[in-house]
């Protein structure tokens, strides 16, 4: 396998206060990604708003389910179908102005129409879902202007043979095995497009002067990103995209470039080992690099996402070499490894503990309280899963004692809305203690 060394330049924010509009640690994130299974689909096209968190209400463009509780959503459904599956898709346009839909690495797509006409037109279309993996699906009519105002969305396709509870592999090779998944879907928007558009003047948009000064992740702006999926306040931008889980595990990140501009995703916490692009594995031959990852697999820190790409990335967390036990030493802290008073080498089966750091003392001394600023994720413990002194009224936003890990583009501009800080392309992952339950 290569690797790649990209040095991390240690991107250090405090979110205090901002990220008191969060619920409990992301209470009701999913550990799959929510989504309508197929393989029949109806989606109708239509307009409505979303909001910001600048304070802006922006006209978009949206697929929705076809006379479900929503109407438009943005992004579109995440469409979920199984590897062979002869899927179809039945667009219902709502729009005043004519649209269809392309759907990149589908091979061959049959349509009954070459578009939906405005209002009231229809269009069917079907293909085999051919190949598992991550894909899009946007709108192929002047796709410049309607997927800038939202009309795309995610499928997933699921290996043949997958198994929720007993086979969860993103593809067939095993080194695409995962725990949890997560869906990355990066998009960016300029706001005079929207707003020229809801005021009737579609004719004077000029993509040439295009100027991009918000930056989503599904559909949201950070700090909302972390949310909860189908979150009230968020009708029309129903996804999450805050990461949760268990040292030792693994998170199959599933990241799309839906938009125009290229986003470098940057996952503080570890590497993470890029096994496919565009829905294809990266592997020489089939099953190559296995029982690891594939042999072209690539480890990196950030994700480089092109325009109308996909990516699947293996990502994991144990802790091993930081150089100090993570769930503490000292009197209150007592604990095993591999049930050894005396570490053994190699891993706890139970905490995912890296048993050589056992017994290691954090190696600097903390500050003393009121030498410290806290944030609302800060349990007051440098140890996971426990809890330590804090001053009244602080903390409260990490309620299982979880280490907080920031995702996010690195592309420091992409970090605002609308030129407030922070916001943009920004999620938070969480190292939940073991037991910790993960929906």
């Amino acid at each position: 396998m290569k690797r790649t060394n990209v040095k991390c330049r240690g991107l250090s924010v405090s979110l205090s206060i901002a990220l008191l509009v969060l619920s409990a640690a992301g209470a009701g994130a999913q550990a799959d990604i929510p989504g309508i299974p197929g393989p029949v689909f109806g989606l109708t096209a239509s307009a409505g708003h979303i909001d910001t968190p600048d304070g802006d209400s922006l006209l978009v463009w949206g697929y929705g389910v076809t006379g479900g509780p929503i109407g438009f959503q943005y992004p579109g459904p995440n469409l979920i179908v199984n590897q062979g599956d002869e899927v179809v898709i039945t667009l219902t346009n709502s729009l005043p102005v004519p649209t269809s839909i392309v759907f990149p690495g589908h091979g061959k797509v049959t349509a009954s129409a070459p578009e939906a006409a405005p209002l009231v037109g229809t269009v069917q279309y079907r293909f085999t879902a051919s190949h598992p993996g991550t894909y899009m699906y946007h709108s192929g009519t002047r796709p410049d202007l309607q997927v800038e105002m939202g009309l795309l969305g995610a499928i997933i396709v699921r290996p043949s043979g997958f198994d929720p509870a007993l086979n969860r592999k993103a593809y067939g090779h095993a080194g695409s095995a995962y725990d949890h998944e997560y869906l990355f879907l990066l998009t960016e928007m300029d706001p005079r497009v929207h707003n020229l558009v809801d005021f009737g003047g579609l004719d004077l948009v000029d993509n040439t002067k295009h100027h991009t000064v918000l930056w989503f992740i599904n559909g949201r702006n950070a700090l909302d990103t972390m949310l909860m999926d189908f979150t009230p306040s968020k009708p029309h931008q129903p996804y999450s995209s805050m990461a949760r889980m268990h040292p030792g595990e693994k998170v199959l990140m599933r990241i799309i470039g839906a938009g125009r501009e290229l986003h470098p995703f940057h996952h503080h916490g570890n590497h993470a080992a890029l096994i496919a692009r565009d829905g294809r594995v990266l592997e020489s031959s089939p099953g190559a690099g296995e029982p690891g990852f594939p042999d072209l697999a690539t480890l990196d820190f950030t994700q480089q996402v092109l325009p109308g790409s996909t990516m699947d990335a293996i990502f994991g967390w144990t802790g091993k070499d930081l150089g100090w036990d993570i769930y503490g030493t000292g009197p209150g802290y007592e604990h095993t490894c591999n049930g050894l008073t005396v570490p053994s080498t190699g891993y706890d089966p139970a905490t995912k503990e890296y048993c050589p750091d056992h017994g290691k003392a954090l190696p600097v001394a903390l500050p003393e309280l009121q030498d410290l600023t806290f944030g609302g994720h800060w349990s007051g413990s440098p140890f996971l899963g426990f809890f330590g002194p804090l001053p009244p009224g602080q903390g409260g936003l990490n309620p299982n004692a979880g280490f907080f890990m920031m995702w996010h583009s690195h592309t420091e501009r992409e970090l605002v809305n609308n030129d407030i800080f922070p916001g943009g392309m920004m999620t938070m992952l969480i190292i939940e203690p073991p037991g910790v339950p993960i929906p």
